[in-house]
């Protein structure tokens, strides 16, 4: 059996086929030419007129739909559920890590196919002296690097039939190990070329001594250089000893950077379902390189690359090239027609839709991850509009490059990295981080104490709002940290119970322009906003439970949300954010570039005060969104006594070692669910709750539900749901403390670089492990 490597991606990343019948044969052209030119004359016309038209701006409330059940009742809530079902995951993910070297070695080679790289053993030493936990979990990195493999030198690219795997057959193109011949020289030029752009730094390995270099631009000027290459040349320290002369080509930017169409990708011997060796998580695709009538291999020359778009296409346009042929992303008049939708008010996540057949709405179903796998822009191309990536001003590199970023949205072919946000500690992104005596803390002097579960009042009505707490607006949790919120009864420390953000307008570009209104970070302003009109669909029990539960004990009350109806009602939305959100803009950046310009742009959205990350420490649910690119707070969020509430589209070097539902609170991209989330651990404020019911009637007296003069309570969440919800708070910080480590992000790095080591190599077979 072949021990050539699986070169395979995620599915939605790269194509499982393609066939001649994509390809015009030469003598095609000439007949079709005119047609061709009639055609894109009409849909030039076509878009012009198109982008003349600005995209929607305000926020409209998604209307409630009548078609989903009057009422749900359920014995076990579906967060209860994934929340039980992450834990066990988890756990078992842990438990199955590979105790000793032996073991390792063979785990790799049962997933990946091949032996491991030379100075395994090294990095295994590594691991058990800094006691790293997930010592098998390194599937992400090897998707990413699996592509490179089939990468052949020039006078191979000639020599091997495409549709030919096998190592032993003569003109193959394989050695006999089924690694391509000539890839490491060709690795190596193409990170050579990729050093000449724009934004492109190096870390560079020489005589085990690492250094970053920039390489003239010809006066470029860029204001983000060598910040993610410095942390990549910190996190190579413990081991770039032992490394053998090399260079990582690292972006300098937050934004992917390398886009690989569909059709310089085909399957292997065109069979789909075979393959060598089928590891864990790594697909059942193997890809080689196609070889293009270009022997040169100058299909996308880097020797005229341009840093930005200038008006001569977009992201999305090239983006929409991975797609399959017959996807609804590349018939373009399809495309055109999905860019008339409203996309700010449709469920973007296809695991949250529901109600149409009497299932569950939408905004009661929850996201099981975050949203890199949810979304297929492929076959809902219109779903890119609510992604600021696909509008960035820097322009993508069109073939498969090595480029090092520190996040992948999906259908890039970056390489992931940790992120020098994560690894350097800093006053706006490091959680403890003391800046009079350079070192990290254990507790962040703003932490706030979480409050006990008796200090929600002996009918279990107060702690669910700020009117329960005192609270002193002097308090920033940086330079005033006397007065943290206090409950007004027992005087102890308490966090609000309030979901927090506090951001810029970053979240995407202005390639085309126009757009801006649709990115992640204004849609969750603008649905949080203080004055917003419309309603919003909350679930919450039914009048006659509460009837039920009206002169019971509080004992009694909270252990009935899980197994009493809940009923849709319609909220205010003004009024549910007010009484569960804070979330607000601290800065206008690119103002400009917003439809209608500065004055639009604080007329639709909540600007308030900047904050500082200690500040974030007295609230309960910290949301989590990106913005050019990943939110690089996630890690000091993670190691605060709060629980993130995470939406991204972007997949990091972490991505398989954590558990949603266990460390962190995952939100699908439209968002529509957080209110029920919050329902769900924290109860309805008594404010919402007499916005439902305060003009309600005893459907069986007719009496008033509330008489007048009768204090409204709260209703409580689900049993044990704040208990549920400091759970993930304490195991996020765990997570932060033994896995999120900087060793732990050391040890992903060691093993980034011995795989980089073989990829480079001239003999790959020399620069593997002898077992």
């Amino acid at each position: 059996m072949s021990t050539r490597p699986m070169l395979s991606r995620t599915p939605s990343d790269l194509p499982w086929t393609t066939s001649n019948q994509h390809r015009f044969p030469q003598r095609r052209w000439r007949p079709l030419l005119m047609w061709m030119l009639l055609a894109c004359t009409t849909i030039a016309i076509f878009q012009i007129g198109l982008r003349a038209g600005s995209p929607p701006t305000t926020f409209t409330v998604p209307e409630v739909s009548s078609s989903h059940p009057s009422a749900l009742t359920f014995s076990t809530h579906p967060i209860t559920r994934m929340m039980d079902e992450a834990e066990e995951r988890f756990r078992a993910k842990v438990e199955r890590q590979s105790k000793t070297l032996p073991e390792a070695i063979e785990e790799y080679k049962r997933r990946y196919g091949m032996p491991p790289p030379k100075g395994f053993d090294g990095w295994w030493e590594y691991t058990r002296k800094y006691d790293v936990v997930l010592v098998d979990e390194y599937d992400t990195l090897m998707r990413d690097l699996a592509p490179f493999y089939a990468l052949r030198g020039k006078k191979e690219l000639g020599d091997y039939s495409d549709n030919d795997e096998d190592p032993l057959r003569p003109g193959s193109g394989l050695d006999t190990n089924g690694w391509a011949l000539g890839g490491g020289p060709e690795m190596r030029r193409r990170i050579a070329e990729v050093a000449g752009v724009s934004s492109i730094d190096l870390v560079r390995v020489r005589n085990g001594v690492p250094s970053t270099v920039s390489i003239n631009k010809d006066g470029f000027v860029d204001d983000e250089v060598s910040a993610r290459a410095r942390g990549l040349k910190s996190m190579l320290g413990k081991c770039v000893a032992v490394l053998p002369d090399m260079d990582f080509p690292v972006n300098a930017k937050a934004e992917g950077r390398v886009i690989v169409p569909w059709d310089r990708w085909e399957v292997a011997g065109r069979d789909a379902t075979t393959s060598d060796k089928i590891g864990l998580g790594m697909g059942n695709r193997t890809y080689i390189e196609v070889v293009t009538d270009d022997k040169s291999n100058s299909a996308h020359p880097l020797s005229t690359f341009r840093p930005d778009w200038r008006g001569e296409g977009n992201v999305w346009d090239t983006w929409r090239r991975t797609c399959p042929p017959n996807s609804t992303a590349r018939k373009f008049y399809a495309s055109i027609r999905s860019a008339m939708l409203d996309s700010a008010t449709s469920s973007n996540n296809p695991a949250s839709r529901g109600g149409d057949d009497g299932s569950v709405p939408s905004s009661f179903t929850f996201a099981p991850s975050t949203s890199f796998n949810a979304i297929s822009f492929c076959d809902q191309p219109h779903l890119h509009y609510t992604q600021g990536h696909f509008f960035s001003d820097w322009r993508t590199l069109g073939d498969l490059y090595p480029v090092l970023s520190p996040a992948r949205a999906k259908g890039f072919g970056d390489i992931k990295i940790p992120s020098h946000y994560y690894y350097g500690s800093t006053d706006a992104y490091t959680y403890g981080w003391d800046e009079v005596n350079l070192e990290l803390q254990p507790t962040d002097r703003g932490e706030v104490a979480w409050g006990d579960e008796t200090d929600l009042g002996p009918n279990g009505e107060g702690g669910v709002d700020d009117r329960d707490l005192t609270i002193d607006p002097s308090y920033d949790g940086h330079t005033n940290t006397a007065n943290p919120p206090k409950n007004r009864k027992t005087g102890k420390e308490s966090k609000r119970n309030k979901i927090f953000w506090r951001g810029a307008t970053t979240g995407g570009g202005n390639s085309p322009p126009g757009f801006a209104a649709l990115y992640q970070r204004h849609r969750a302003v603008r649905m949080a906003g203080w004055d917003v009109e419309g309603d919003v669909e909350i679930w919450i029990p039914s009048t006659t439970s509460l009837l039920a539960n009206s002169s019971s004990s509080s004992t009694a009350k909270k252990s009935n949300y899980n197994d009493v109806p809940l009923t849709a009602h319609k909220v205010p939305a003004a009024t549910l954010n007010k009484a569960l959100m804070d979330v607000a803009f601290v800065k206008a950046n690119n103002a400009d570039q917003y439809p209608g310009g500065l004055e639009k742009l604080m007329a639709e959205h909540r600007f308030s005060g900047s904050v500082y990350l200690g500040g974030h420490w007295q609230y309960k649910y910290l949301l989590d969104l990106d913005g050019m690119s990943y939110s690089g707070r996630f890690m000091s969020f993670l190691a605060s006594d709060s629980v993130p509430i995470k939406s991204t589209a972007y997949e990091e070097f972490f991505s398989e070692w954590i558990e949603p539902w266990l460390h962190y609170i995952p939100l699908s991209s439209s968002y529509e669910e957080i209110y029920n989330i919050f329902g769900y651990f924290s109860g309805i404020p008594a404010e919402v709750v007499e916005e439902v019911y305060g003009n309600a009637t005893n459907p069986e007296t007719g009496a008033p539900l509330f008489p007048t003069g009768t204090k409204i309570p709260a209703i409580p969440g689900a049993p044990d749901g704040d208990a549920r919800l400091r759970r993930i708070a304490r195991a996020g910080k765990q997570w932060k403390r033994t896995i999120g480590r900087t060793l732990d992000l050391e040890s992903y790095v060691y093993r980034l670089a011995l795989e980089w080591a073989r990829l480079c190599a001239d003999d790959r077979d020399a620069m593997t492990m002898k077992v």
